[in-house]
């Protein structure tokens, strides 16, 4: 809810395309964008990998704190399938740069994606029908 208006709409295309790196949207990817779907109170609809444009997206978050709420999203996203590959990490590398974070910032945001998907995770075992 931090993000502008048209950093929510950014943020879903970055997000997506995230997900879809590894060849696989999976069911727990896609569930997670749907929940920032809902936080950012946005439809989620789906965007077309061909045309996605990396450098464009990411000069729409002006913020360092946008910057930073979208890096750390992200991170929740990618490790929320417990696969942080090749692909990914070089995306998240070239992010990290434009956001002008360095090597250490960008360790503590993983590792805090990977405990948030981890809390994600039980989360939804705690209220499974």
């Amino acid at each position: 809810m931090k993000l502008a208006t048209e950093e929510k709409f950014a943020f879903l295309q970055l997000a997506q395309y995230i997900a879809k790196l590894d060849g696989e949207y999976g069911p727990k990817e896609r569930e997670v964008v749907n929940e920032y779907c809902t936080e950012m109170g946005i439809e989620n609809v789906e965007i077309n990998i061909e045309l996605f444009d990396l450098e464009s997206i990411l000069a729409v978050f002006k913020s360092a704190k946008s910057q930073k709420i979208a890096m750390l999203s992200l991170m929740v996203l990618i490790h929320i399938d417990d696969k942080y590959g090749i692909y990914e990490h070089k995306v998240m590398y070239n992010i990290a740069q434009k956001f002008h974070l360095d090597e250490r910032q960008m360790h503590l945001f993983s590792m805090w994606g990977k405990a948030g998907s981890a809390i994600y995770e039980q989360a939804l075992v705690f209220i499974e029908d």
